[in-house]
């Protein structure tokens, strides 16, 4: 019989002999932004279309191209959210955090959803770690945000990966740098595609983003946005750069990163890669000094990154770098006979509630399967338990690794102490392998 459904195109299952590696960039990216006094919000899945107009920006390809949007009754339209920044920036307003004091410092793991061609790397469906801090308008903490992204990058292990760091300026020399290059590009204008005829009018940064191999070609001598910088960004950016050497953290100028969201300003960076194909960004983000305000809050300096979690794992993938796996089954039961198996239910409910993950048999199979399937699930200890073990009050407990058996009193102290053994056993190996 056919399937009812398949997934759709652009998204992807995590299947549970996969999941351990989500799993193990989770763990990572929570941990490190928790050492760096972050902490998790979470925000909905969709919001009010408008937050991502006016805070995306409505010349980006996000907003025009790429948005699942429906209607609700009524007139009011929701989208999935494309990105975090604009549902948290939200957030932090509707919920006073501004108020808590200065900085506020923030991270979530959440979905996204952009509807653009599906391909190695870049989902329809796909996750974000990010971070965003508001309230310092100091270079220190651009270096900061980039060194939290460094270090989860350095503790995940990804090596060829490099820097690349620009700076777009504020609104004042953004301005001056829109004109020159209008005035570059007018004379192509014919030779463009045609949404670049479109940003051409409205947005010509956004021409240095392009991906078309023939737009690229026109713009490799446009002018750079680094020679028209006013002197504050122009020191603003030499700090960011100082503070980096500083901190050990190689970085390469690039002036043509400019992102592709319209509500950034000053420093902007990405982490790239060439291990997953052409050269990608497994993290990118930067400074929006001018969004909290255009969201209805006052004055706020901001910045912040995303970074993609299944390029990190495509990524580390490609490199043959280890993922922690799952603990798995500390200790399986093999019950045989009803006396047995409701013998079992009784002790695996006590293991459980002091720790202990153990498992026994649901199905009714023989022992010769019993056993098979303990070492798929790869038990650390068995225990075949039949009647007269419970009559005789005495149970063998098994290790897989090395077939070594332990026998046990049945008492009413039993459970715990089969618990502190199978719980010291393991530590013991942990410990042998260097892992404590």
């Amino acid at each position: 019989m056919a399937l009812i459904a398949k997934r759709p195109n652009g998204t992807m299952d995590v299947t549970p002999n996969e999941v351990y590696k989500w799993h193990t960039v989770e763990n990572v990216v929570k941990e490190t932004a928790e050492q760096f006094g972050f902490k998790e919000i979470r925000i909905p899945t969709f919001e009010d279309t408008g937050l991502f107009v006016r805070g995306v920006g409505d010349t980006t390809d996000v907003v025009q191209k790429e948005m699942y949007t429906v209607s609700s009754t009524g007139d009011k339209t929701y989208t999935l959210r494309p990105e975090g920044t604009a549902g948290t920036v939200r957030a932090v307003l509707e919920n006073g955090i501004l108020n808590d004091g200065l900085p506020q410092k923030l991270f979530y793991i959440l979905s996204c959803f952009r509807h653009e061609k599906a391909q190695k790397g870049r989902l329809r469906e796909f996750h974000q770690f990010g971070c965003e801090m508001f309230g310092s308008p100091s270079p220190l903490a651009d270096a900061e945000v980039i060194s939290l992204a460094y270090s989860v990058i350095t503790r995940l292990g990804l090596k060829n990966t490099e820097l690349n760091i620009n700076s777009i300026g504020c609104p004042e020399c953004r301005a001056k740098y829109r004109e020159a290059l209008k005035a570059y590009f007018e004379p192509h204008r014919d030779e463009l595609c045609d949404t670049c005829k479109e940003r051409l009018d409205k947005n010509p940064m956004r021409l240095l983003d392009c991906k078309s191999k023939e737009d690229q070609e026109i713009a490799k001598d446009a002018p750079l946005i680094t020679e028209y910088l006013c002197d504050e960004c122009a020191d603003h950016f030499g700090k960011v750069k100082e503070y980096l050497g500083l901190m050990g953290i190689e970085y390469k100028i690039n002036p043509k990163i400019v992102r592709g969201l319209d509500y950034y300003t000053r420093t902007v960076f990405e982490f790239l890669t060439t291990d997953i194909g052409s050269q990608a960004a497994v993290c990118a983000g930067g400074r929006y000094d001018g969004l909290v305000e255009s969201l209805g809050g006052k004055p706020t300096p901001a910045l912040g990154f995303g970074m993609g979690l299944e390029r990190i794992i495509l990524t580390m993938e490609s490199q043959g770098l280890d993922f922690a796996q799952d603990g798995g089954c500390e200790l399986y039961i093999a019950p045989m006979g009803d006396k047995a198996a409701a013998y079992a239910a009784g002790l695996i409910a006590k293991l459980r509630d002091m720790g202990v993950y153990a498992e026994y048999d649901l199905i009714g199979r023989s022992l010769k399967a019993q056993m098979k399937y303990a070492d798929k699930i790869g038990a650390k200890f068995v225990i075949v338990l039949g009647d007269n073990e419970i009559e005789q009050g005495k149970i063998n407990v098994k290790k897989m690794a090395t077939g070594e058996q332990t026998a046990f009193d049945v008492d009413d102290s039993f459970p715990e102490r089969l618990s502190d053994f199978i719980m010291a056993s393991l530590v013991e190996e942990l410990d042998m392998e260097g892992l404590l």
